[in-house]
């Protein structure tokens, strides 16, 4: 099957025998596409390494067979994106969360959309913290995974700003005591479904959750950003 001009992004590359790449590439209509890039380690080639960096908005020609598809051609939609810093280890943090938490050829305009969302925030002025907490949110929607947010698991009832609430997964916030591990303001959880940014405090406690609903996604595994990052991403 042939796919032109399908808007993509690549999430991740590895060498591939001599002069190739094999990357794993985010797409608008076709989800999270295995391509091989072949030649492209070649000094001359056609399509040049550097287009196929992470992070740039790309319009891809494909033909898929199978489970892979070969790259034929790969051309720029806007200038380069330019991801420093901390704000480049959030963008690699972010290409995990797609690779891992998503299957090959299932579409997911929503998560492509958030994606590309979500890069300019990184780049932009946006506290890293917040940015990264409303792609989780819109991730895990995404892939059928939304978190509840505004109502009590159990009782059906609003969430109360001042209450806290432990985040069961599958399930929802769970009114608990102070002292409680990973507890949460109801104001913090509110502010999330509302998109709006809450304070530090808040911030960190979203992060705990995320990582704690993430970690059952992958069914009790972790992320290599979560380690490798180390520092950085704790901050996030």
């Amino acid at each position: 099957m042939r796919i032109e001009q399908q808007p993509a992004y690549v999430l991740h590359s590895r060498p591939y025998r001599e002069t190739s790449l094999l990357l794993e590439c985010l797409t608008r209509d076709h989800g999270r596409l295995g391509v091989v890039a072949r030649g492209v380690r070649r000094e001359r080639a056609r399509v040049q390494r550097a287009q196929l960096e992470p992070f740039q908005s790309l319009s891809l020609d494909l033909l898929l067979r199978g489970e892979l598809a070969t790259l034929q051609s790969a051309e720029h939609t806007s200038p380069p994106l330019r991801l420093l810093g901390d704000a480049g280890l959030a963008g690699l943090y972010l290409n995990e969360l797609c690779v891992r938490l998503t299957g090959r050829q299932d579409p997911l305009p929503d998560l492509f959309d958030a994606y590309a969302r979500t890069l300019p925030r990184l780049a932009g002025s946006e506290p890293l913290a917040w940015s990264l907490r409303r792609f989780e949110r819109d991730l895990l929607e995404a892939i059928g995974y939304g978190l509840q947010l505004e109502f009590e698991a159990e009782s059906g009832e609003p969430l109360e700003p001042t209450q806290l609430y432990r985040y069961v997964v599958e399930q929802g916030p769970t009114p608990c005591r102070t002292g409680t591990a990973h507890a949460l303001r109801g104001v913090d959880l509110l502010a999330l479904a509302a998109d709006d940014m809450p304070d530090a405090a808040g911030l960190s406690a979203l992060r705990s959750m995320m990582r704690e609903v993430i970690r059952f996604h992958l069914g009790g595994g972790e992320l290599r950003a979560w380690h490798v990052l180390g520092g950085a991403m704790s901050r996030r």
